[in-house]
């Protein structure tokens, strides 16, 4: 690609909050970032004008972006935002030569070969198969799943597109059986993403404390953290416990031998007390298969810039 092709447009949209970036050379680290409240800007077109008038940029020519949604044609409807647009009529909107829109977590996958080991935190297991597929997992306003793949040449790589987030929640205790029966009576179908995000942290309080003033995700964790409120330590280690069964059933599913990366905004938060959780017993808790899942690593990815910023690089130069 020509050097007038730069600086390119990369994203990061989310539910909760859009980020954005500059490549501005060939294999360069996303630069001048910023972050939106996507509720503070009406269109995806106006959060990307706001961010080129602040940074000053005139035009750019090619742009991509990562967004918490399927991308499955060309309009948008976004899961957990109110956002809906059509790829192309914003491509024009914005006189854009080239404007590639990805799954979130797609783009998050492309990103996890590129991330340095002061990028992630390990909690358990052993060393990494190279060239086997990994798996990402990561609650934040909602649940995000996806997956790598490795081609025979070691060098390319495919991310999983999918809606791994509305898989059934399992439940493997007597209480978790009926936190998930009380969700049943609300809900109907009781995804992950209904326990395993922002929102389903409120429902697994809301479940646990029948009764009590609803409480917030953020003051949830907060209490659970400085040990406050005994109940909010609860809700934190069913979630724990919660995400650890679907990462194993994930990384059984696809076999992914080089790793399950944990991604999204909640687990970076709990630092040592995921660490402490029963995440890992129940990632590895599946009976006759409990030696695969054993030497597997797990990495909480902590990389202050998002990397799924690099991710949207990489997709540019993969369509």
């Amino acid at each position: 690609m020509p050097e007038s092709s730069y600086p390119r447009l990369l994203g990061d949209i989310g539910g909760t909050n859009a980020r954005f970036a500059l490549q501005e050379a060939p294999g360069g680290a996303p630069q001048r970032v910023r972050r939106f409240a996507t509720g503070d800007c009406p269109t995806l077109v106006d959060a990307v004008r706001r961010y080129l008038a602040e940074e000053g940029v005139s035009r750019v020519a090619l742009a991509a972006v990562g967004i918490a949604n399927p991308v499955t044609g060309d309009r948008i409807r976004m899961t957990n935002h109110p956002w809906t647009f059509s790829i192309e009529e914003t491509r024009v909107a914005l006189g854009l030569e080239r404007f590639v829109v990805v799954n979130d977590f797609h783009a998050l996958a492309l990103s996890l070969p590129l991330l340095s080991p002061g990028d992630l935190v390990q909690v358990g297991g052993h060393l990494p198969e190279p060239g086997e597929p990994l798996a990402l997992i990561g609650p934040g306003t909602g649940l995000g799943v996806s997956g790598l793949v490795f081609m025979p040449d070691g060098h390319a790589r495919v991310a999983l597109d999918g809606e791994g987030g509305h898989v059934t929640q399992c439940a493997v205790t007597d209480d978790e059986e009926r936190v998930v029966r009380r969700l049943r009576e609300r809900f109907g179908h009781v995804s992950a993403e209904r326990v395993l995000s922002g929102q389903g942290l409120e429902n697994l309080y809301e479940a646990l404390s029948r009764g009590a003033p609803a409480l917030a995700a953020a003051d949830i964790t907060a209490r659970a953290l400085d040990g406050s409120d005994a109940a909010c330590a609860k809700v934190v280690d069913m979630f724990c416990a919660m995400l650890g069964s679907i990462a194993g059933n994930l990384v059984l599913t696809l076999g992914a031998r080089g790793g399950v990366y944990l991604g999204g905004g909640i687990v970076p938060r709990l630092g040592a007390a995921f660490h402490r959780s029963a995440f890992r017993a129940r990632f590895e808790d599946k009976g006759r298969m409990a030696a695969y899942l054993r030497p597997i690593p797990a990495y909480v990815i902590t990389a202050q810039t998002s990397p799924a910023l690099l991710g949207a690089a990489q997709a540019l130069e993969n369509e």
